[in-house]
């Protein structure tokens, strides 16, 4: 599954870059507003902070909501004391759009995420030119010199790179890579199969100092109370807010654990 999803978002990266050269698209990044400092927006605080994710769909769970008007769900997002949006620009699988994203960016003032299968230095310029703060870098759908050499131009673009992982091993790579907000994935991509606990069996090998981020499995409030029992300072939560009939009492539920 994960080698399709990447298979599936470079083709589509190329059809795109044969439109818009990645000359033009560099040009675009390098004009775009500075990016929000996203780490400083999910240090550490006394209550748990979350990423609220703007998602269509899913390869496990099918379509999920229309989101005819990202922009305003985002907006209620913010309202609801999200820390930061993340936004799926996958089409195949996920149903999204980098339109989706710009559509967010200019909705809201929190940092936004590009979450898609970023394998090449063409989707990172892409995700700064159409104003992400956060670029989602996968460790275990990239080898190790190219995690390193993403990361890198995520942050010479001056964004931060969420770096995720599934594994004690991805752990180290992606520590290795630099990276400085890390999450653990409850959902194993090879699988698609869920792990609750595995955050907390990786939390302490996580350095202070380090943004620990808990990705996927929350559907209640009880689970993001789980992650925060565990140590996540963030949580990472989509599913659960875009069937919600009112995102902004669902965060505020959330939060409040």
């Amino acid at each position: 599954m994960l080698d399709d999803l990447y298979a599936g978002a470079l083709a589509d990266a190329a059809a795109r870059r044969d439109l818009l050269p990645l000359a033009d698209v560099e040009r675009a990044a390098l004009a775009q507003t500075p990016a929000i400092d996203a780490r400083a927006a999910l240090q550490p605080a006394d209550r748990v902070k979350i990423i609220a994710e703007v998602k269509r769909a899913s390869p496990s769970r099918g379509a999920l909501s229309d989101i005819a008007d990202p922009a305003s769900l985002a907006h209620s997002y913010e309202t609801g004391g999200a820390s930061a949006i993340s936004v799926l620009t996958e089409g195949r699988k996920f149903k999204g759009t980098l339109a989706d994203l710009e559509a967010v960016r200019d909705a809201v003032s929190v940092p936004v995420l590009r979450k898609d299968f970023i394998a090449e230095p063409y989707q990172v310029f892409e995700a700064r030119a159409a104003g992400a703060d956060l670029a989602l870098l996968i460790v275990a759908g990239l080898p190790q010199q190219k995690l390193i050499e993403l990361h890198e131009l995520v942050l010479e673009l001056g964004m931060t790179a969420l770096v995720e992982t599934h594994s004690a091993e991805e752990v180290v790579r992606g520590l290795d890579a630099g990276a400085t907000v890390l999450g653990v994935n409850a959902r194993d991509l090879t699988t698609f199969e869920l792990d609750q606990d595995l955050f907390g069996s990786l939390a302490d090998s996580i350095p202070s100092g380090v943004v620990r981020v808990a990705e996927s499995a929350v559907k209640s409030p009880a689970d993001v109370a789980h992650y925060r029992r565990s140590g996540a300072d963030v949580v990472l939560v989509g599913e659960a807010l875009v069937v919600h009939g009112d995102p902004v009492d669902a965060l505020t539920t959330f939060l409040e654990i």
